[in-house]
């Protein structure tokens, strides 16, 4: 079984942004070629749900995977970080074994 992990600091700002927006059931989470490196992750809003998607819900907040996208993403962490005046959503993924030097795409 496939798994992903949300931190409390990535669920806060899932439920934060979606209380903003005033609408959404979560955050969807998928992969696509890219980049000089193989794949990039993209981000988007679910409004609604897939009936083939995976929902994974920690701290309140949920994440929705397609399954084409779950080998490349089973172990993740979602995590929300904050690096001087930068915040973003990061991907601690065990399965990248390499990464571009912009830092735009991976390897697994």
């Amino acid at each position: 079984m496939a798994t992903l992990n949300i931190t409390p600091s990535a669920a806060q700002q899932i439920r934060h942004v979606l209380d903003e927006r005033g609408q959404g059931l979560g955050l969807r989470v998928s992969v696509k070629p890219s980049g000089c490196s193989g794949y990039s992750y993209v981000l988007d809003f679910a409004d609604d749900v897939n009936d083939d998607e995976i929902r994974f819900e920690e701290h309140g907040a949920s994440v929705y995977v397609a399954p084409d996208a779950l080998e490349i993403l089973n172990g993740s962490e979602v995590d929300y970080v904050s690096e001087g005046l930068n915040r973003f959503f990061r991907f601690n993924n065990p399965n990248v074994k390499d990464e571009c030097g912009c830092g735009e795409s991976f390897t697994v």
